[in-house]
Formats: structure tokens, sequence, C-alpha cells
């Protein structure tokens, strides 16, 4: 089995586990392959019985790669899935940042996902991710994003107009200052921090939600995964920011953004020991009152 290592500089506490996790895919005849910034931070801090291999980027990691493990907190894992992409490398996150819903596994779950994901007990999900399009390529190849595509005014002072089309039909003109479009993936991250609703993955939905609107009875809405949806920024300063995850590029207001449903989806490894409810009931302790 060839199992890819990527992740972030994390502090000192964690340097435990990722020493314990190597191991234990040494002893099961695991050849590790590990993502070259990450092997230099690692370097002097983690020891491996035979010297791993490293790759850097999409194309070295793609070639007979049985599993991605993203180790770090939601952030990195949406930053592995830029490396993935449309390879269908199956991903488990491994948490060691904050909250963590894409990146789901503890530190005290983490013996039991392995043994789980070495005994083949698990589950692959399939997450829907957002394509941006423009006339310019703003983003390249790497044009989509598993969590949201959001759309923010450049200046911090004022508000920006955005006026947005479904499947060619006028829906709205929203004065605020950005729109976040997640898929369900997403609904738990930027999306619902500004009222949006949790959309259980699998469902086929996205969600357009507006970022702190003018006019209060603009709402989220909830939508197919097959809509196309057209974004105009209408704004004086002629100036935006628009984001796929982590990654954004400013753009001025003659440039339209298209946005639908990619045409690949991102495989989520989720272990029998954990699921994407028992994640959002602890992550948003659920059930904590003590009545229940």
């Amino acid at each position: 089995m060839r199992i890819a290592l990527f992740g972030t500089p994390c502090s000192e506490q964690f340097t435990k586990y990722i020493q314990h996790l190597v191991n234990r895919l040494e002893s099961e005849n695991t050849t590790l392959l590990i993502y070259e910034d990450y092997l230099s931070f690692l370097e002097g801090k983690v020891k491996f019985q035979n010297p791993p291999e490293a790759f850097d980027s999409h194309e070295s990691l793609k070639q007979n790669t049985d599993f991605l493990f993203s180790i770090g907190g939601d952030g990195t894992l949406l930053g592995a899935v830029t490396l993935v992409r449309n390879s269908n490398i199956p991903i488990l996150g491994i948490n060691t940042g904050r909250l963590g819903f894409i990146s789901s596994i503890s530190t005290d779950q983490l013996e039991t996902a392995i043994s789980d994901v070495l005994k083949k007990k698990y589950e692959i999900k399939k997450r829907t991710l957002l394509c941006l399009e423009t006339k310019n390529k703003l983003f390249g190849n790497v044009n989509y994003a598993l969590n949201e595509v959001a759309v923010v005014k450049k200046d911090t002072s004022s508000m920006i107009r955005i006026d947005a089309f479904l499947d060619d039909e006028f829906l709205n003109s929203y004065w605020a200052d950005g729109l976040v479009i997640a898929t369900p993936t997403g609904s738990t991250g930027y999306s619902l921090s500004c009222g949006g609703p949790i959309i259980i993955p699998g469902s086929e939905n996205i969600v357009i939600t507006p970022i702190a609107p003018h006019n209060l009875n603009v709402r989220p809405i909830v939508l197919t995964d097959q809509s196309k949806i057209k974004l105009r920024v209408v704004d004086r300063d002629q100036l935006a920011l628009v984001s796929l995850d982590s990654r954004f590029r400013a753009f001025d207001s003659s440039i339209d953004l298209v946005i639908k449903k990619a045409d690949f989806n991102i495989n989520l490894v989720e272990p029998q020991s954990n699921s994407f409810i028992s994640t959002i009931r602890s992550k948003l302790m659920w059930g904590i009152d003590k009545r229940n």
C-alpha cells in the first residue's frame, strides 16, 4: 500500500502523534510519500525506518497512490484537494488544528481510524466541488473549490452590489459585504458563520448565503447543484475579491463569475468509527444540555 502524507507545520505537542502514525504505517509495510515542504518540516522531529519518497505536485502524486492523509486542520485538507484534483485518491483528514469538520479524526481517534483504514472498514464519501469560470481564467487550471466560492468587497468601508443570475434568469441584487456559494461540505464553514443552513453531504444542493446583507429580508437560498450561477459585481471602486476555499484573486467589475458543479468529485475516507452526523454533533456540542 502507498500512502501520501500532506500537512502543515504544527506545534511540538502533535509530533508524537505523527511519529505514531508513521510507525504504525511502516509496521504494515506501507510505502510513504510525503509532500516535499512537509518532509522538510518533519526532518529531525520524526524518525523513519526507510527513507520516504517525496512529491511536490499533482503530477508526482497521482501515480499509484492508494490514500492521502491530510494532517492539520480543514484548511490543510483544502490544500490537499488542489494536489489530488481529479485523480480519485481518497483523502483522510487527521485534525491537529482547531475545530475540524472535514479533518474530523482527532488525535485520540487516530489509532482506531488507522486500523479501520488498514482493515478496509471505511466508506468512501463523494463530495461535490464547485467550478469557477471566468473569461480570463483567474485561477488557471485549479479553478474549483470543495467548500465555497466567496465574493467579497476589496475595500473594508462600504458594501458592494452583486447581481445574481440563476440559470440565466435574474435572481436578485445583493447589497452586502459579499456572497458565499457553498457546497454541502462547505455549509459548516463560512456559510454557517453567516447564518446559512447545514446541508448533509450527498444532498445534491448548494446554498447562496449573503454576508452581512443591507436588507434584512434577504436570506440564504438552497439550490439544486445542477444550477448555473452567474455573478456580476456592480461597485464604484470597480474591484472585488473572489476566493476558492483559501485561495483568492482580485478582479474588476467587467468580469462575470460563472459558478457550477465541477465535473469530478473528491473522495473522503469515513472510517467506521466516524461519521458526518457524529462529527457535527460533537463539534457543535449538540446534546450537551444536561436535560438530554
